[in-house]
């Protein structure tokens, strides 16, 4: 397997990263606000808020 940000080989300590620098790498794009989940946009009723 191959490191999401750099493509080097996976360590495993790291896994699925090939190092610390890459993990926080990853952090930061998920911290960051990079990376993003689909949802649906969630509608609250009058009485719900």
């Amino acid at each position: 397997m191959s490191c999401p940000i750099c493509q080097k080989p996976s360590a495993p300590e790291y896994s699925p990263f090939c190092s610390k620098h890459c993990k926080n790498i990853d952090l930061l794009k998920w911290l960051n606000e990079d990376y993003k989940v689909p949802a649906e946009p969630v509608v609250l009723d009058e009485e719900e808020s």
